[in-house]
C-alpha cells in the first residue's frame, strides 16, 4: 500500500505571523476542499458536472510538514493565561520580543533562533481522527530523534510536550514544546524543538504555565552545539517512520 503523502518545506527564518498566515492558508484550502466534495457527493445532479471542473476543483487534501525558525516571540495559546507573562509589554518591545495571542492549545511558549518549529498540516481523516493519538505521535517524533543523540526523552502524564526525568522532583525538564489546532480535522501549529536556543528568553514566562520546572535544550544537555540541518533530517526521517508516510521535498 502508497503512504500518504507529505509535502516538505523547510522556510527558514520567517516572522511568526507570517508562517501563521500562511499555515491558515493551507488548512483553509484543505478545508474548502472538503467541503466541496462532501456537497457534491450529496446532491444528485453531481454527475453532471464536467470533467475538467472535477479536475480542478475536486483535488484531494494536501499534507505538509513546514519547518521554521522564528525571531524571538512569545505566544500564548486560546486559552492560555496572561498571568504566566512575566514581562510587561514596554520591556518586551525594548527586547525586540514580539507576542500574539494565537489560537492553537497550551499557554505561554517561547520561539526563537536556533529551535526547529514544525507545523504538520495534516488531514487526519487520512490517518486516525484521534487528537489524543495525534500529539502522542508528535512527542514520539521528538522523542526517537532525541535517542539518537544518546538523551531519554520522555511522554510526561498528564502534560503535552517532550521531557526529561519527566518522574524525578526537581530534575523535570520540558525540551520540546507541543500546541496544535485543528479544523474539520486538518491540523495546524505544532512542535518547537529546542536546539541551540537561548534559554533566557524562558525566564521571562512560566513556560507552558507549569510553575516550578525547567526548560532544557539539545545544546544543554549535550555540553556542545548541535547541527540544525542535521537534527533536521533525523526528524523527517522519524516523522515518516511514525506517520508512515512520506516526504516530498518542496522549496519554501
Amino acid at each position: 500500500m502508497d503512504k500518504q503523502p507529505v509535502i516538505f518545506q523547510d522556510l527558514g527564518m520567517m516572522e511568526y505571523k507570517k508562517a501563521w498566515d500562511y499555515q491558515e492558508q493551507l488548512l483553509q484550502e484543505n478545508v474548502r476542499r472538503k467541503t466541496l466534495i462532501r456537497k457534491l457527493q450529496l446532491t444528485s445532479d453531481r454527475i453532471h458536472l464536467q470533467d475538467n471542473y472535477l479536475e480542478t476543483e475536486l483535488q484531494p487534501t494536501k499534507n505538509y510538514l513546514l519547518f521554521v525558525e522564528h525571531p524571538p516571540v512569545y505566544t500564548l495559546g486560546k486559552n492560555g493565561n496572561t498571568a504566566n507573562i512575566l514581562i510587561n509589554e514596554k520591556t518586551r518591545t525594548l527586547k525586540g520580543i514580539e507576542y500574539f495571542h494565537t489560537n492553537r492549545g497550551g499557554d505561554i511558549t517561547f520561539h526563537g533562533p536556533q529551535q526547529i518549529v514544525g507545523y504538520p498540516i495534516l488531514d487526519l481523516e487520512k490517518f486516525e481522527t484521534d487528537i489524543a493519538k495525534y500529539l502522542y505521535k508528535l512527542e514520539e517524533v521528538i522523542i526517537r530523534t532525541l535517542a539518537e543523540y544518546g538523551i531519554r526523552a520522555e511522554h510526561s502524564r498528564g502534560e503535552t510536550g517532550v521531557w526529561i526525568d519527566p518522574d524525578k522532583k526537581g530534575k523535570e525538564r520540558k525540551i520540546c514544546a507541543i500546541g496544535v489546532r485543528t479544523s474539520r480535522w486538518i491540523t495546524m501549529h505544532g512542535f518547537a524543538l529546542n536546539v541551540n536556543t537561548d534559554l533566557s528568553y524562558f525566564n521571562f514566562i512560566i513556560p507552558c504555565g507549569i510553575q516550578n520546572k525547567q526548560v532544557t535544550s539539545l545544546e544543554k544537555e549535550l555540553g556542545h552545539k548541535v547541527d540544525m540541518d542535521e537534527v533536521k533530517e533525523k526528524l523527517k526521517n522519524n516523522f515518516e517512520k511514525i506517520f508512515d508516510v512520506k516526504l516530498n521535498k518542496q522549496l519554501g
